[in-house]
């Protein structure tokens, strides 16, 4: 475990922060270096190398516990959690999977941990209306209608099964990565997605006239 303390959570890399990053005499390096490397620099209490991989998957960790939990009061919490757990677990990282997998396991527990304190939103979709809604075009207003009603759609999963989905189809994980970030069988992860399409398949179905 690093002994220094990490950055503080939720200012990393912000400002000239990220500049002087940038600027330091190891940056180059350290922004080519693999996943796996940075973690090892972590071990060793590397400020910078944090930093980097905070901002490689910052938004992608994002994106995955906002669209779990459906909380964005809550998930730049969740995510500054994940990083503060490979701040202080670095060392903990096998090299059995991808770091990107290990990091989605993470943040999976946490998000999971989350919904047990807070569950889903009544309505998860549910966003403040635009301001002129003439001013949007028909087909933009028609696409995000959809994207809404598939958000519900998607709310009707548990957690469990919400998560494959997403993983597999909005993140582009294998059912193979997928099976290691929510520690399952493979067999498992295949099993959820069939029971998961079918159940998201039927909803569309019983609200296609529901916006």
């Amino acid at each position: 475990m690093p002994a220094s303390e990490p950055p503080p959570p939720g200012r990393v890399l912000r400002g000239m922060e990220a500049a002087d990053a940038v600027r330091a005499p190891d940056a180059l390096p350290a922004a080519l270096a693999s996943d796996a490397e940075l973690l090892a620099r972590i071990v060793d209490g590397d400020r910078p190398a944090f930093r980097l991989l905070y901002l490689r998957y910052h938004a992608r960790l994002y994106r995955f516990v906002l669209r779990l939990i459906h909380r964005p009061e809550l998930t730049e919490e969740v995510v500054n959690d994940v990083m503060l757990t490979v701040w202080q677990k670095a060392d903990q990282f096998r090299g059995d999977a991808a770091v990107a997998t290990w990091l989605f396991g993470i943040a999976y527990r946490r998000g999971l941990k989350t919904l047990r304190r807070w569950p889903l939103p009544v309505d998860p979709a549910a966003r403040p209306e635009s301001a002129d809604p003439a001013a949007v075009p028909e087909r933009a207003v028609d696409q995000d209608l959809e994207a809404v009603r598939l958000q519900r759609g998607l709310a009707q999963l548990s957690p469990e099964h919400r998560a494959v989905v997403e993983l597999t189809y909005f993140f582009g994980h294998s059912c193979a990565e997928v099976a290691a970030i929510v520690n399952c069988p493979v067999n498992t992860v295949k099993t959820r997605l069939f029971h998961a399409r079918r159940r998201l398949q039927d909803w569309l179905m019983e609200n296609a006239n529901n916006a």
